[in-house]
């Protein structure tokens, strides 16, 4: 009987070990489960995050590429935002686009073009006014004289002179760039010459030039002019065409030079000492084009000459050539002849304007090697 009872207690322990075996292994078994799928969460969760990070880093991407757009289009915009007047007003000023209709006649390429003006105006568009100085500027590989250029032109005029001038900055280089760091430049530095409007920018479109890549030969024995000499001809005669109708007299200096203390009075009283009226031009600076002084009232002529030669000479050597045309007999030499009509072709003693550091030419290819004293 005893036997009989622990038999049937082994058996009853034995299926409870068993029954308790089955429930651990489905317990291991459901927690296996539940492991697996949650290991398998976290993987999805994982790449999700993966996923998202790269989709965060190309938003960002896209992000500054946006804003450099904007960046980019604010500064262009700029140029045209901040002028007082606008290239539509333009139209409406017959004055300017008739002063620029003589170029259809030296380049066909123009005549199809309508009305001819520059491509941004920054200013006031002031007229009336004694004295225009021309300023024709392009990019310097990592350096800029402009700003010093500029500051010391408007820094040595009594508020009189000012009034009774305007400096013209054309910038005749076709980078975007660098017309955008010429203007901030300008607005930042010069706010109350630009209110006033005793400071303008232009810039000519670049369908405005001809294609200089056949430049011919006068003479067997003549050098071909490198291209920055012949646009460089090309650059002021458009300044000179814009500022014409602005001043009595025209003053041309180059971005890398700058001018001397009292220079505009000194300029001023000289002008009005002259004993005649009949004189051509007058030298204020010795180097190349600089600090040259014409008539407005001549200007068309001297700008008509130069497009006629503009492949030929440097323009230095061009206003030299048109004195001898205009002035000089056939048979006498230029020395006999500028002795003869010192009166109509005269020299300012000393120079008015000093190159800045390096003494280069508009272009730093070319070294003058005249010393202003």
């Amino acid at each position: 009987m005893r036997a009989k009872r622990v038999n049937l207690l082994i058996a009853l322990v034995a299926v409870m070990l068993f029954s308790f075996s089955c429930f651990c292994i489905s317990r291991m078994t459901q927690t296996s489960n539940q492991l697996f799928s949650c290991r398998n969460r976290i993987l999805e969760f994982k790449e999700n995050i993966l996923h998202l990070k790269n989709q965060t880093k190309r938003n960002h991407q896209q992000l500054i590429k946006v804003l450099n757009r904007m960046k980019y289009d604010v500064k262009k915009n700029l140029s045209v935002n901040l002028a007082e007047k606008t290239v539509s007003t333009l139209d409406e000023n017959k004055t300017v686009s008739n002063a620029f209709e003589v170029l259809k006649f030296f380049f066909p390429h123009l005549r199809k073009a309508g009305r001819l003006y520059p491509d941004v105006i920054i200013g006031k568009e002031k007229t009336g006014v004694s004295l225009a100085l021309g300023i024709s500027t392009v990019r310097r590989g990592s350096h800029s004289h402009l700003k010093q250029v500029l500051t010391s032109l408007v820094s040595r005029m009594t508020l009189a002179e000012e009034k009774d001038s305007v400096v013209i900055v054309s910038v005749a280089d076709s980078n975007e760039d660098y017309l955008t760091s010429v203007v901030d430049m300008i607005t930042k530095k010069f706010k109350r010459q630009l209110k006033s409007g005793s400071l303008e920018v232009i810039s000519m479109p670049a369908f405005f030039y001809p294609d200089m890549s056949h430049a011919r030969q006068s003479t067997e024995d003549s050098q071909k002019l490198d291209s920055w000499q012949i646009k460089q001809v090309l650059d002021f005669c458009f300044l000179m065409l814009y500022a014409q109708p602005k001043a009595m007299y025209y003053l041309q200096l180059e971005d890398d030079v700058i001018a001397k203390n009292m220079y505009f009075t000194k300029i001023t009283d000289f002008i009005h000492n002259i004993s005649s009226n009949n004189w051509f031009y007058i030298e204020f600076s010795i180097l190349g084009f600089v600090g040259k002084l014409f008539k407005s009232e001549d200007l068309t002529d001297f700008v008509r000459f130069f497009l006629m030669f503009y492949k030929d000479k440097p323009i230095d050597l061009l206003l030299g050539d048109i004195f001898r045309v205009k002035k000089c007999s056939p048979e006498e030499t230029l020395e006999k002849c500028t002795e003869r009509n010192k009166q109509i072709r005269i020299q300012y003693k000393p120079s008015l304007f000093q190159h800045v550091g390096e003494p280069w030419s508009s272009f730093p290819i070319t070294e003058q090697n005249s010393i202003t004293k």
